[in-house]
């Protein structure tokens, strides 16, 4: 599978919260497949996944310290909106210039993005406007078909859970999703 993201394409892969399609979150040409597999907008900005706060500060300016505070404290799967990222593929990023990640806290996703070395895109395993699949099975055709590579871990994973979204703004926590 590490193949498979050093060369560009894109996976299937179990996160931490949902089943994602994924690909390396620094090449533009990787998430232009992803944009096209879930037939969205590149207007409409991915999560992308990062190992540990230090993978973190390497992709963004200025972490502000509500970010630290939340990131230590959070029980469940937190994605944040962080102004200003730097070194990730244009594409990733919203016209406002922010970008969300999340540092999951799933020991498959942590060690893949550890091994692979760079964030990795998290979106969830559905064609835009089609519901997000709970499991494996429910992941329809189209996209099993179409990503390059399917992982075959916790193929019995089942989720109901996205994570919750947060943006930081002039010291105030909003909540984008619950």
């Amino acid at each position: 599978m590490l193949f498979f993201l050093k060369k560009g394409s894109t996976i299937l892969y179990p996160t931490d919260t949902v089943w994602g399609v994924g690909c390396d979150a620094t090449n533009e040409e990787a998430v232009k497949k992803v944009y096209k597999l879930k037939n969205r907008e590149e207007s409409k900005s991915l999560i992308i996944l990062v190992d540990s706060i230090e993978m973190l500060q390497n992709y963004i300016e200025n972490i502000p310290e509500k970010a630290f505070e939340i990131l230590k404290t959070s029980e469940k799967p937190t994605t944040i909106i962080y102004n200003s990222p730097k070194g990730l593929a244009p594409n990733t990023i919203a016209v406002d210039n922010t970008i969300a990640i999340r540092i999951p806290k799933d020991e498959f996703c942590i060690q893949l993005i550890r091994e692979f070395g760079k964030p990795i895109v998290s979106t969830s395993a559905n064609v835009s406007g089609e519901p997000t699949p709970k499991s494996f099975l429910e992941i329809s055709e189209e996209i099993k078909q179409n990503v390059d590579f399917v992982v075959k871990v916790n193929i019995d994973k089942v989720s109901t859970k996205a994570s919750t979204i947060l943006k930081i703004e002039k010291g105030s926590i909003i909540t984008i999703r619950k």
